[in-house]
């Protein structure tokens, strides 16, 4: 009973000395003690030491008699007690021995120093310049259209039409579009609903919509991925470039002026709308895979040292890529990059549907029954027709009278 009461007067005596800095000052040595106050452990001095700012800290210089002195108050302070930078540095990689009654691995995580950097960005530049992207992309189809005009058929319907897309192509584009429309609607209001909504809905409303969100975004993007493995099976050999993206370029693609270029199945344009959505919607695909399984799929720590080791930081002006992040800090990188490639690869859908719609007469048919007017594919795709023509040995191949 002794042994308990002594131990609680220690305690109540540490916590009170501990709270009272000019008290503590009188028991613990005098004015020469710093204290947490001196120490700036408060909550901005914190949060800017996060941003990178040049805040006072204890001095180094203290010998251990003084640092036992302190006792609590020192350990309090932004130096803490005595250190072990090993130990330290595993905590803040997440590599050290550390075991949790529950969270797995995200509670094992126990210091995570890089948020302040990440959300300043988010917040700031992505959110700022992916809105001007996309907005200014909608604002300059909408001056070309006023400028341009629809793009007609030339000669006029023929009444006749040829198949261009099966069903299971058809299948796979609209897999391809539904799906990455239903991401890219969800991914804008988790990044600016809190600016967005929250002001219109309130705060119980936005968190439904946001948790709502979150689950419709992560379980379609599988659809999404399955989508981009269908689609380029189906079509990676139309394509590969060729002589003729050349005259296309060259004439503007039929889209500026009234001359329409050669082209097979897909035109250089359609290329790069095609390799645009396989190699950014791979590479969203991975760092999606990423979020979703950031403890067990890693990016960024392996690429970065890959691209230190070919001195691309160096070509950069840049100091080394850190090699060595923090399962959070992983997270971090990896949302960022996803947003900045969804931004990019929004944009370019944005124009592919704006030339599948209104922008092109005749075009929506490809992927809407699959039958596209004869005109329209001898004016577009005219090696195609003759392709076509010369396997069916008909004039018309595949030909049936438009309904």
């Amino acid at each position: 009973m002794t042994r308990v009461l002594a131990g609680l007067f220690v305690l109540i005596s540490a916590a009170f000395l501990s709270s009272t800095p000019a008290l503590a000052q009188t028991s613990m040595g005098g004015p020469d003690v710093i204290t947490t106050e001196d120490a700036n452990s408060d909550l901005e001095s914190i949060l800017a030491r996060q941003r990178g700012e040049d805040v006072p800290r204890l001095p180094r210089d203290f010998d251990s008699a003084t640092e036992q002195a302190q006792g609590i108050t020192s350990m309090l302070g932004v130096r803490g007690g005595a250190s072990d930078a090993e130990v330290w540095e595993a905590l803040r990689f997440g590599t050290a021995d550390v075991t949790v009654s529950a969270g797995g691995a995200p509670a094992r995580v126990l210091m995570q120093d890089r948020g302040m950097w990440w959300q300043t960005f988010r917040q700031g530049p992505l959110s700022t310049y992916g809105g001007y992207l996309l907005l200014g992309t909608l604002g300059f189809l909408a001056l070309f259209f006023i400028l341009r005009g629809r793009i007609r058929i030339s000669h006029g319907r023929a009444g006749v039409t040829i198949l261009r897309f099966n069903a299971i192509e058809r299948f796979a584009h609209w897999l391809l579009a539904g799906s990455f429309i239903v991401l890219g609607i969800t991914g804008l209001l988790t990044l600016f609903g809190r600016k967005g909504l929250i002001p219109l809905i309130g705060h119980e409303a936005y968190s439904t919509m946001a948790i709502a969100s979150k689950w419709v975004h992560n379980n379609v993007a599988w659809a999404f991925m399955l989508s981009i493995i269908m689609v380029f099976l189906l079509w990676v050999v139309h394509n590969f470039p060729s002589k003729h993206d050349l005259v296309w370029f060259a004439k503007g693609g039929g889209i500026i002026g009234k001359s329409h270029p050669p082209a097979k199945k897909f035109n250089a344009g359609q290329k790069i709308i095609f390799w645009s959505v396989i190699l950014l919607g791979g590479s969203i695909s991975a760092s999606g895979l990423s979020l979703l399984f950031p403890f067990e799929l890693p990016m960024f720590a392996k690429t970065f040292a890959i691209l230190n080791d070919f001195g691309v930081p160096g070509l950069l002006g840049m100091e080394a890529f850190p090699a060595q992040l923090a399962p959070h800090e992983e997270m971090q990188f990896a949302q960022l990059w996803h947003a900045i490639v969804s931004f990019v690869m929004m944009a370019i859908i944005i124009a592919h549907i704006y030339i599948g719609s209104v922008g092109m007469e005749g075009a929506y048919d490809a992927m809407g029954t699959g039958e596209v007017d004869l005109n329209w594919a001898k004016e577009h795709h005219s090696l195609w027709v003759e392709e076509v023509q010369a396997k069916k040995g008909s004039a018309a191949p595949g030909a049936q009278p438009a309904e």
